[in-house]
C-alpha cells in the first residue's frame, strides 16, 4: 500500500493541470466568489422627470444615482428608460402622490430602493418635516417573483452546460477512437469539420431551448412579452459561443477527463459572476470586470429583457454585438487549433502510405 500511495503522489505531482485544480482553483474561487457574493446594491441608476424634477433629484442620495433629470419629461419617458435598461428607478413628479416606477427584473435593486425610500420617509418625519406622498409601482415583475428573473437566466445556464460539456466530450471521444485521423485524409476544410460537428449539437440545443422556455412559462408562469425573433438572434449567437468553446476545449484536451476539467472551469464562474444570482453592479470593481467577459452575462441581459420587458433589438444591440464578436473569435480559434491538430495526423498518414512499385504506370 505504501508503494501505491507514493506512486499516486508522484503521478499527481507530474499532472500539473490536476494539481492546479486541487490547490489553485479552490483559492481562486474563494477569493473571486467572496467578493462577488453581494446582494447589497450600492448604486441604483435613477431618472427623475416632471416639473419638480430638479428639486426631487437634489433630495435623492445614495444608493440612488441620478443619471437623468428632465423637467419636461413624463411617465412615458421614465418607462422607456426602465424598459431599455438605462435606469432601474424612475421618479415622475408633477402630481400628488409622486410616482416612483421600479424595474422588477432587477430584484435586489428594487428591494434596496424600497428600503431606501422607507428610511428617507422616516428621517423626514423624525426631523419634524412631512414625508412626501409617494406611490411606488413595480413594473415587469409586479410581485417580485424570484422565478421570473431566474428562469430566463437558467435557460442560458442549461444551454451552457449542454453546449460546452457535451460538445467537448463528443469531439474528444472521436480523438480517442482515432476518427480524427480519418478526417485528415478526407477533402474537408477545417471550417467544414467544425461546423459539421457543431450543427447537430446546435439543432439539439435549439430543441432544448424551446422546451425549457415553454416549461418555464407553463410551470412557473414566466411571461414572454417580447419579440421571438430578437430572442432567437441572441440565443443563436450564445449557442455558437458555447458550442465553439466546447470544440476549442476538445482541441486542447487529450482525454475526456481533461475536457470535463476545462469545461467545469469555464462554466462554474458564470454561475455566480454573470448576474444570474448576484447583481453585476453590486460586485466589487476588481471582480466585476470578469462578468463582462462571460457570454452568459449578455445572454441573461437579452433573455430577461425580451421575456419580461419586451426590449426591442435596438436596446439590446450591445449584448448582441458582444456575443457576435465572441462567437467569431471562439470559432476562429477552434478552426486554427483544429487545423494544427490535423496537420500531424496528415503527415503520419502520408508517411504510412505504401510507395508505388518500381516501373508501375
Amino acid at each position: 500500500m505504501r508503494a501505491m500511495v507514493i506512486k499516486e503522489f508522484r503521478q499527481l505531482l507530474r499532472d500539473r493541470r490536476t494539481l492546479g485544480l486541487l490547490v489553485g482553483l479552490p483559492i481562486i474561487l474563494l477569493v473571486v466568489f467572496g467578493y462577488a457574493a453581494n446582494f447589497e446594491v450600492s448604486k441604483i441608476p435613477t431618472v427623475v422627470v416632471g416639473p419638480q424634477a430638479a428639486e426631487v433629484a437634489s433630495r435623492l442620495h445614495a444608493p440612488f444615482q441620478v443619471t437623468e433629470v428632465d423637467p419636461g419629461g413624463d411617465r412615458a419617458l421614465a418607462e422607456s428608460r426602465l424598459q431599455d435598461g438605462k435606469a432601474v428607478v424612475g421618479v415622475v413628479t408633477g402630481a400628488s402622490p409622486i410616482s416612483v416606477l421600479m424595474d422588477g427584473t432587477q430584484l435586489f435593486s428594487v428591494q434596496t430602493a424600497q428600503g431606501a425610500f422607507a428610511r428617507m420617509a422616516q428621517a423626514e418625519v423624525a426631523s419634524g418635516g412631512t414625508a412626501p406622498a409617494v406611490a411606488p409601482e413595480v413594473l415587469y415583475n409586479p410581485d417580485l417573483k424570484t422565478s421570473w428573473i431566474m428562469i430566463p437566466g437558467l435557460t442560458g445556464l442549461i444551454l451552457l452546460f449542454i453546449g460546452t460539456l457535451i460538445t467537448s466530450l463528443g469531439v474528444v471521444r472521436e480523438r480517442q477512437a482515432g476518427t480524427i485521423e480519418q478526417l485528415a485524409v478526407m477533402p474537408f476544410r477545417p471550417w467544414d469539420v467544425i461546423f459539421g460537428k457543431i450543427l447537430p449539437y446546435l439543432l439539439l440545443a435549439t430543441l432544448d431551448l424551446i422546451a425549457i422556455v415553454l416549461l418555464g412559462m407553463a410551470l412557473f408562469g414566466v411571461p414572454f412579452v417580447g419579440s421571438v425573433a430578437t430572442f432567437a438572434v441572441g440565443a443563436l449567437l450564445f449557442l455558437l459561443v458555447t458550442l465553439g468553446m466546447g470544440v476549442l476545449i476538445s482541441t486542447v484536451s487529450q482525454n475526456q477527463g481533461q475536457a470535463i476539467q476545462l469545461a467545469i472551469m469555464f462554466v462554474v464562474p458564470q454561475i455566480l459572476l454573470s448576474g444570474l444570482i448576484f447583481p453585476v453592479n453590486a460586485m466589487a470593481p476588481g471582480v466585476r470586470w470578469i462578468a463582462y467577459v462571460l457570454p452568459l452575462t449578455y445572454f441573461v441581459e437579452i433573455s430577461r429583457g425580451v421575456m419580461l420587458k419586451a426590449e426591442p433589438i435596438t436596446a439590446l444591440w450591445f449584448p448582441i454585438f458582444v456575443l457576435l464578436v465572441m462567437a467569431t473569435a471562439v470559432l476562429s480559434l477552434a478552426v486554427l487549433r483544429f487545423r494544427r491538430d490535423l496537420a500531424p495526423s496528415t503527415r503520419r498518414l502520408r508517411r504510412a502510405e505504401p510507395e508505388p512499385l518500381a516501373g508501375a504506370a
